[in-house]
């Protein structure tokens, strides 16, 4: 069944951990563009601060002070949006806390508490979105946010990667349900690869130095961009950055060199080379994090966008842009074709044997 959404303008969304990284900038961004928007997050100190930012500049906005870890939360969510707005349009599930350390190191207490955030967060939002939609009968969204690390294992992250796993195979099965019911239901899993937020300082980790991101890096407006695109046109999947497709394709592809690489790089690729690590206490696992920063604090190269967004958001352009770089390709081996047949045709009149039997 095809699904028509509404534009952005027309859109009520609601936006899980939308206190900081990914779902501060996509409330921003979301709001800018005409839609209005029910923030949800632990710190209620933030989101009624960025309530009255995106108020004060015009724009509807509503916040609810919400442990997406607790059924109960999520469903007030959904409450406070259809009291406030009358429906919701597009469900975001984005909050999200991560542990850094040895699979054999960290708690099994610790390790609950992330899954109960990453994991059942999503389970319980997805079925609060699906509910509204099909009981409404009006196409929505639901837009579950991933990762890199649940397309493919990572040292020193093996909860926070086994829960994103779990989010990875509970948006593919309910996809394929929900399809299968003619359901009105889009759903879209997005894979960001590592992105410029304060991810790293709000982990729990049991490391000496701290967690850090190094190498490239997005920035978060790329995946708030993949997600409103999301919210507008019905996407099984937003890759953010060529490192999230691509490590992907090379896991499947070639799973023991990436472990050797992995192996050999990511124990150091993820942490700082000489910062001491955030206190446990001071984390974001059990208590909310600090509010209000998009950005976090990397050693890498931080890039200005993702082109594979953008080459998603834009496949017409992108289709006929390769399309004219396939046909330049073509004309530049044809003229190279044609001009070393001539060459070899048009041989001195020296080299020919006047003399040899015709």
């Amino acid at each position: 069944m095809a699904i028509t959404l509404k534009k952005l303008k027309d859109q009520v969304i609601v936006i899980t951990g939308a206190s900081s990284g990914i779902g501060l900038v996509t409330a921003r961004m979301a709001a800018a563009k005409g839609a209005k928007v029910v923030l949800a997050a632990r710190n209620e100190e933030a989101i009624i601060q960025l309530a009255a930012e995106l108020r004060g500049k015009g724009y509807p906005a509503t916040w609810v002070t919400a442990d997406v870890g607790k059924e109960e939360d999520v469903k007030r969510v959904a409450e406070t949006a259809i009291r406030t707005f009358g429906r919701f349009d597009t469900w975001v599930n984005n909050a999200g806390v991560s542990i850094f350390g040895k699979s054999t190191e960290v708690s099994i207490d610790d390790m609950k508490r992330m899954f109960d955030t990453v994991y059942w967060g999503v389970v319980y939002g997805s079925r609060v979105a699906v509910q509204h939609f099909t009981e409404r009968g009006v196409p929505g969204a639901l837009i579950n946010v991933g990762s890199v690390f649940g397309d493919r294992g990572v040292v020193l992250q093996s909860t926070y990667s086994s829960a994103k796993y779990a989010v990875h195979g509970w948006t593919e099965n309910l996809r394929m349900e929900l399809e299968k019911d003619k359901a009105p239901v889009s759903v879209t899993l997005v894979h960001p690869g590592r992105i410029d937020t304060p991810y790293n300082e709000h982990a729990h980790s049991y490391l000496d130095k701290q967690p850090a991101h190094r190498g490239m890096i997005y920035p978060p407006e790329s995946v708030a961009r993949a997600i409103l695109y999301a919210a507008e046109h019905p996407k099984r999947d937003m890759f953010v950055g060529s490192q999230a497709r691509l490590g992907a394709m090379f896991g499947n592809a070639a799973p023991r060199l990436t472990d050797v690489l992995f192996e050999s790089l990511m124990f150091r690729g993820q942490q700082s080379k000489d910062r001491p690590s955030i206190p446990q206490e001071k984390s974001a696992l059990y208590n909310p994090g600090y509010g209000l920063h998009e950005r976090g604090s990397q050693e890498g190269h931080i890039r200005k966008g993702s082109l594979y967004v953008e080459a998603s958001r834009h496949p017409i352009i992108t289709t006929l842009a390769l399309a004219g770089l396939a046909t330049l390709a073509f004309a530049v081996a044809k003229n190279k074709c044609d001009h070393h047949s001539e060459t070899t045709v048009r041989l001195p009149l020296e080299t020919i044997d006047h003399d040899a039997p015709q």
